[in-house]
Protein backbone atom coordinates (compact mmCIF):
# COMPACT_ATOMS: atom_id res chain seq x y z
CA UNK A 1 0.00 0.00 0.00
CA UNK A 2 1.32 3.16 -0.93
CA UNK A 3 2.26 6.33 1.47
CA UNK A 4 -0.76 8.69 2.27
CA UNK A 5 1.16 11.61 3.82
CA UNK A 6 3.90 12.11 1.18
CA UNK A 7 4.69 15.43 -0.47
CA UNK A 8 5.88 14.08 -4.02
CA UNK A 9 2.91 12.21 -6.02
CA UNK A 10 3.80 9.55 -8.31
CA UNK A 11 3.56 10.81 -12.14
CA UNK A 12 3.23 8.50 -15.06
CA UNK A 13 5.54 9.38 -17.93
CA UNK A 14 2.52 9.87 -20.09
CA UNK A 15 1.14 13.11 -18.18
CA UNK A 16 0.18 16.02 -19.51
CA UNK A 17 -0.58 19.03 -17.48
CA UNK A 18 -2.24 20.76 -20.20
CA UNK A 19 -4.71 18.47 -20.39
CA UNK A 20 -6.37 18.97 -16.88
CA UNK A 21 -9.27 21.49 -17.31
CA UNK A 22 -9.38 24.66 -15.63
CA UNK A 23 -11.54 26.30 -13.68
CA UNK A 24 -13.46 29.26 -14.29
CA UNK A 25 -13.70 31.32 -11.56
CA UNK A 26 -13.69 35.08 -11.35
CA UNK A 27 -10.22 37.35 -10.51
CA UNK A 28 -11.85 39.28 -7.78
CA UNK A 29 -13.05 36.38 -5.62
CA UNK A 30 -12.82 36.03 -1.79
CA UNK A 31 -11.15 33.61 0.52
CA UNK A 32 -11.57 33.12 4.13
CA UNK A 33 -7.71 33.75 5.92
CA UNK A 34 -6.78 34.13 9.19
CA UNK A 35 -4.75 36.71 9.92
CA UNK A 36 -3.84 39.16 12.92
CA UNK A 37 -4.04 42.68 13.22
CA UNK A 38 -1.08 44.72 11.63
CA UNK A 39 -1.12 47.64 13.71
CA UNK A 40 -3.68 49.69 16.63
CA UNK A 41 -6.29 51.09 15.21
CA UNK A 42 -9.72 52.23 16.15
CA UNK A 43 -13.27 51.87 15.48
CA UNK A 44 -15.03 55.17 13.81
CA UNK A 45 -18.38 53.65 14.70
CA UNK A 46 -18.39 52.76 18.34
CA UNK A 47 -14.82 54.03 19.16
CA UNK A 48 -13.24 50.81 20.35
CA UNK A 49 -9.91 49.64 20.50
CA UNK A 50 -8.21 47.51 18.45
CA UNK A 51 -4.56 46.27 18.99
CA UNK A 52 -2.07 45.17 16.83
CA UNK A 53 -1.78 41.19 17.11
CA UNK A 54 -5.57 40.72 17.88
CA UNK A 55 -6.97 37.36 15.58
CA UNK A 56 -9.60 37.66 13.13
CA UNK A 57 -10.84 35.35 10.37
CA UNK A 58 -10.46 37.96 7.67
CA UNK A 59 -11.99 37.98 3.65
CA UNK A 60 -8.81 38.16 1.51
CA UNK A 61 -8.97 39.50 -2.32
CA UNK A 62 -6.91 41.08 -5.17
CA UNK A 63 -7.44 44.36 -5.59
CA UNK A 64 -7.43 45.08 -9.52
CA UNK A 65 -5.75 47.49 -11.34
CA UNK A 66 -2.78 48.07 -8.67
CA UNK A 67 0.45 46.84 -8.16
CA UNK A 68 3.54 47.17 -7.47
CA UNK A 69 6.51 46.00 -9.68
CA UNK A 70 4.48 43.03 -10.62
CA UNK A 71 3.52 42.22 -6.73
CA UNK A 72 -0.16 42.54 -6.82
CA UNK A 73 -1.92 44.15 -3.73
CA UNK A 74 -4.48 42.45 -1.32
CA UNK A 75 -7.60 43.70 0.37
CA UNK A 76 -8.63 42.40 4.09
CA UNK A 77 -12.31 42.74 5.42
CA UNK A 78 -12.40 42.26 9.27
CA UNK A 79 -15.26 43.00 11.56
CA UNK A 80 -15.61 45.16 14.89
CA UNK A 81 -14.91 42.91 18.16
CA UNK A 82 -17.78 45.33 19.48
CA UNK A 83 -20.19 46.58 17.01
CA UNK A 84 -19.57 44.11 13.70
CA UNK A 85 -18.46 47.29 11.98
CA UNK A 86 -16.71 46.45 8.55
CA UNK A 87 -12.89 47.26 8.60
CA UNK A 88 -10.46 47.06 5.85
CA UNK A 89 -6.84 47.76 4.79
CA UNK A 90 -4.88 46.61 2.68
CA UNK A 91 -0.50 45.85 2.12
CA UNK A 92 1.75 48.29 1.19
CA UNK A 93 4.33 46.59 -0.96
CA UNK A 94 6.16 49.84 -1.26
CA UNK A 95 6.86 50.94 2.03
CA UNK A 96 6.62 47.17 3.39
CA UNK A 97 4.02 47.82 5.60
CA UNK A 98 -0.38 48.14 5.36
CA UNK A 99 -2.25 51.17 4.63
CA UNK A 100 -6.25 51.58 6.13
CA UNK A 101 -8.79 52.23 4.13
CA UNK A 102 -12.45 53.09 5.62
CA UNK A 103 -13.86 51.68 8.91
CA UNK A 104 -11.19 52.89 11.80
CA UNK A 105 -8.23 55.00 11.89
CA UNK A 106 -4.69 54.21 12.56
CA UNK A 107 -3.09 54.71 15.98
CA UNK A 108 0.82 56.24 16.55
CA UNK A 109 0.86 57.30 13.16
CA UNK A 110 2.64 60.72 13.41
CA UNK A 111 6.22 59.50 12.82
CA UNK A 112 5.08 57.63 9.28
CA UNK A 113 3.50 60.83 8.34
CA UNK A 114 6.61 62.92 9.48
CA UNK A 115 8.71 60.51 7.02
CA UNK A 116 6.14 60.42 3.98
CA UNK A 117 5.91 64.08 4.26
CA UNK A 118 10.07 64.59 4.18
CA UNK A 119 9.64 62.17 1.18
CA UNK A 120 7.46 64.20 -0.99
CA UNK A 121 9.41 67.72 0.19
CA UNK A 122 12.30 66.31 -1.11
CA UNK A 123 11.12 64.19 -4.02
CA UNK A 124 9.23 67.95 -5.03
CA UNK A 125 12.73 69.92 -4.51
CA UNK A 126 14.52 67.38 -6.87
CA UNK A 127 12.03 68.15 -9.67
CA UNK A 128 12.31 71.51 -8.89
CA UNK A 129 16.31 71.27 -9.57
CA UNK A 130 15.89 69.61 -12.50
CA UNK A 131 13.93 72.32 -14.68
CA UNK A 132 15.47 75.26 -12.48
CA UNK A 133 19.38 75.86 -12.76
CA UNK A 134 18.91 79.03 -10.61
CA UNK A 135 16.82 76.73 -7.76
CA UNK A 136 19.70 74.51 -7.56
CA UNK A 137 22.10 77.65 -6.46
CA UNK A 138 19.57 78.84 -4.00
CA UNK A 139 19.41 75.21 -2.81
CA UNK A 140 23.05 75.04 -2.28
CA UNK A 141 23.69 77.70 -0.82
CA UNK A 142 21.08 77.29 2.03
CA UNK A 143 22.22 74.42 2.61
CA UNK A 144 25.92 76.07 3.02
CA UNK A 145 24.01 78.88 5.45
CA UNK A 146 22.73 75.91 7.46
CA UNK A 147 26.39 73.71 7.88
CA UNK A 148 27.90 76.83 9.09
CA UNK A 149 25.15 77.66 11.91
CA UNK A 150 25.48 74.08 12.56
CA UNK A 151 29.69 74.16 12.82
CA UNK A 152 29.15 77.64 15.14
CA UNK A 153 26.68 75.62 17.43
CA UNK A 154 29.02 72.86 17.61
CA UNK A 155 31.92 75.09 18.29
CA UNK A 156 30.19 76.79 21.48
CA UNK A 157 29.01 72.92 22.25
CA UNK A 158 32.66 72.91 22.92
CA UNK A 159 33.50 75.89 24.99
CA UNK A 160 30.62 75.18 27.41
CA UNK A 161 32.08 71.55 27.51
CA UNK A 162 35.89 73.03 28.50
CA UNK A 163 34.35 75.50 31.04
CA UNK A 164 32.22 72.79 32.98
CA UNK A 165 35.37 70.55 32.98
CA UNK A 166 37.65 73.58 34.24
CA UNK A 167 35.27 74.03 37.03
CA UNK A 168 36.31 72.42 40.30
CA UNK A 169 33.05 69.72 41.95
CA UNK A 170 34.91 69.17 45.19
CA UNK A 171 35.41 72.51 45.67
CA UNK A 172 31.51 73.09 44.98
CA UNK A 173 30.29 70.38 47.18
CA UNK A 174 33.24 71.57 50.24
CA UNK A 175 31.76 74.77 49.73
CA UNK A 176 27.84 73.63 49.90
CA UNK A 177 28.31 71.39 52.89
CA UNK A 178 30.31 74.51 54.68
CA UNK A 179 26.74 76.60 54.18
CA UNK A 180 24.72 73.58 55.43
CA UNK A 181 26.31 73.31 58.67
CA UNK A 182 26.32 77.19 59.37
CA UNK A 183 22.44 77.15 58.47
CA UNK A 184 22.18 73.63 60.64
CA UNK A 185 24.47 75.84 63.19
CA UNK A 186 22.08 79.14 63.42
CA UNK A 187 19.33 76.51 63.44
CA UNK A 188 20.20 74.76 66.89
CA UNK A 189 20.83 78.34 68.53
CA UNK A 190 17.74 79.73 67.46
CA UNK A 191 15.65 76.36 69.02
CA UNK A 192 18.29 76.80 72.41
CA UNK A 193 17.00 80.34 72.68
CA UNK A 194 13.80 79.56 72.33
CA UNK A 195 14.32 76.95 74.65
CA UNK A 196 15.82 79.30 77.30
CA UNK A 197 12.30 81.55 76.73
CA UNK A 198 10.39 79.13 77.60
CA UNK A 199 12.15 77.95 80.30
CA UNK A 200 12.19 81.51 81.80
CA UNK A 201 8.61 82.02 81.32
CA UNK A 202 7.60 78.69 82.89
CA UNK A 203 9.88 79.75 85.84
CA UNK A 204 8.26 83.13 86.00
CA UNK A 205 4.78 81.51 86.01
CA UNK A 206 5.82 79.06 88.30
CA UNK A 207 7.07 81.75 91.24
CA UNK A 208 4.38 83.67 90.83
CA UNK A 209 1.63 80.63 91.38
CA UNK A 210 3.63 80.02 94.68
CA UNK A 211 3.61 83.24 95.94
CA UNK A 212 -0.25 83.35 95.02
CA UNK A 213 -0.78 80.13 97.04
CA UNK A 214 1.13 81.69 99.86
CA UNK A 215 -1.25 84.33 100.31
CA UNK A 216 -3.96 82.52 99.87
CA UNK A 217 -3.25 80.64 102.92
CA UNK A 218 -2.63 83.18 105.55
CA UNK A 219 -6.78 85.37 104.49
CA UNK A 220 -8.38 81.89 104.21
CA UNK A 221 -6.83 80.90 107.95
CA UNK A 222 -9.76 81.63 110.57
CA UNK A 223 -9.55 82.78 114.14
CA UNK A 224 -9.06 79.93 116.51
CA UNK A 225 -10.59 82.13 119.25
CA UNK A 226 -13.50 82.24 116.86
CA UNK A 227 -13.90 78.61 116.19
CA UNK A 228 -17.10 77.06 117.68
CA UNK A 229 -17.46 73.84 119.51
CA UNK A 230 -17.58 70.31 117.90
CA UNK A 231 -21.09 70.27 119.36
CA UNK A 232 -22.33 73.57 117.86
CA UNK A 233 -23.08 71.74 114.62
CA UNK A 234 -26.18 69.81 116.31
CA UNK A 235 -27.45 73.36 117.70
CA UNK A 236 -27.47 75.18 114.78
CA UNK A 237 -31.21 76.03 113.08
CA UNK A 238 -33.04 74.40 110.96
CA UNK A 239 -32.40 75.25 107.28
CA UNK A 240 -35.67 77.19 105.93
CA UNK A 241 -37.92 75.33 103.77
CA UNK A 242 -36.91 77.36 100.86
CA UNK A 243 -33.45 77.01 100.83
CA UNK A 244 -33.27 72.90 102.18
CA UNK A 245 -31.20 71.35 98.99
CA UNK A 246 -33.48 68.30 97.31
CA UNK A 247 -33.61 64.96 99.13
CA UNK A 248 -33.19 62.31 97.55
CA UNK A 249 -35.55 58.74 97.71
CA UNK A 250 -32.94 57.02 99.61
CA UNK A 251 -32.44 60.04 102.29
CA UNK A 252 -36.31 60.03 102.54
CA UNK A 253 -36.36 56.58 103.53
CA UNK A 254 -33.32 56.51 105.58
CA UNK A 255 -33.52 59.60 106.96
CA UNK A 256 -30.50 62.24 108.26
CA UNK A 257 -28.95 63.16 111.43
CA UNK A 258 -28.15 66.68 111.18
CA UNK A 259 -30.63 68.14 113.11
CA UNK A 260 -31.37 69.10 116.69
CA UNK A 261 -35.14 67.38 117.05
CA UNK A 262 -33.59 64.42 115.67
CA UNK A 263 -30.39 63.96 117.68
CA UNK A 264 -32.08 64.85 121.00
CA UNK A 265 -33.54 61.64 121.04
CA UNK A 266 -30.41 59.51 121.21
CA UNK A 267 -28.99 62.31 123.96
CA UNK A 268 -29.73 61.07 127.01
CA UNK A 269 -28.93 63.09 130.52
CA UNK A 270 -27.18 61.14 133.47
CA UNK A 271 -29.93 62.53 135.80
CA UNK A 272 -32.93 61.47 133.70
CA UNK A 273 -30.80 57.58 133.57
CA UNK A 274 -30.95 57.85 137.20
CA UNK A 275 -34.67 59.01 138.15
CA UNK A 276 -35.29 55.88 135.57
CA UNK A 277 -33.50 53.34 137.61
CA UNK A 278 -35.43 54.06 140.76
CA UNK A 279 -38.41 54.55 139.15
CA UNK A 280 -37.28 50.70 138.16
CA UNK A 281 -37.10 49.68 141.39
CA UNK A 282 -39.12 51.45 143.10
CA UNK A 283 -41.91 49.26 141.00
CA UNK A 284 -39.79 46.18 141.04
CA UNK A 285 -39.80 45.72 145.78
CA UNK A 286 -43.46 47.25 146.53
CA UNK A 287 -43.34 45.56 149.21
CA UNK A 288 -40.00 47.65 150.95
CA UNK A 289 -42.02 50.84 150.23
CA UNK A 290 -45.22 49.55 152.29
CA UNK A 291 -43.47 47.83 155.00
CA UNK A 292 -44.49 49.82 158.16
CA UNK A 293 -48.09 50.04 157.08
CA UNK A 294 -49.09 46.44 156.49
CA UNK A 295 -47.15 45.42 159.29
CA UNK A 296 -50.42 45.00 161.62
CA UNK A 297 -52.37 43.70 158.91
CA UNK A 298 -49.82 41.12 158.35
CA UNK A 299 -49.62 40.13 162.41
CA UNK A 300 -53.30 39.74 162.80
CA UNK A 301 -53.93 37.91 159.87
CA UNK A 302 -51.07 35.08 160.32
CA UNK A 303 -52.09 33.29 158.09
CA UNK A 304 -48.08 32.96 155.93
CA UNK A 305 -45.26 32.34 157.82
CA UNK A 306 -43.43 34.46 156.39
CA UNK A 307 -45.37 37.61 157.35
CA UNK A 308 -44.53 36.09 160.90
CA UNK A 309 -40.71 36.03 160.39
CA UNK A 310 -41.29 39.57 158.92
CA UNK A 311 -43.06 40.74 161.96
CA UNK A 312 -40.73 39.06 164.53
CA UNK A 313 -37.55 40.82 162.75
CA UNK A 314 -39.47 44.17 162.73
CA UNK A 315 -40.09 43.78 166.21
CA UNK A 316 -36.19 43.07 167.22
CA UNK A 317 -35.32 45.91 165.32
CA UNK A 318 -37.31 48.52 167.21
CA UNK A 319 -36.30 46.59 170.62
CA UNK A 320 -32.87 47.50 169.45
CA UNK A 321 -33.12 51.30 168.45
CA UNK A 322 -34.78 51.54 171.71
CA UNK A 323 -31.96 50.51 173.82
CA UNK A 324 -29.45 52.80 171.71
CA UNK A 325 -31.67 56.28 171.94
CA UNK A 326 -31.68 55.07 176.12
CA UNK A 327 -28.45 54.66 176.51
CA UNK A 328 -27.39 57.91 174.59
CA UNK A 329 -29.25 59.67 177.08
Amino acid sequence: MSERKVLNKYYPPDFDPAKIPKLKLPKDRQYVVRLMAPFNMRCKTCGEYIYKGKKFNARKETVQNESYLGLPIFRFYIKCTRCLAEITFKTDPENTDYTMEHGATRNFQAEKLLEEEEKRMQKEREEEELNNPMKVLENRTKDSKLEMEVLENLQELKELNQRQANVDFEAMLKQYKELEEEQRRREQEEDEQEMKAMLEQAQNRRLLEDSDSDEEPTKARPNPTAQSKPTDILQEDPQPQSKRPRMESWERSVGKLSTKAQLAGLVARRKEKEKEKEKEKEKADPALENGMETRGTTASTGSLPAAAAATSSLGLLGAYSDSEDSASD
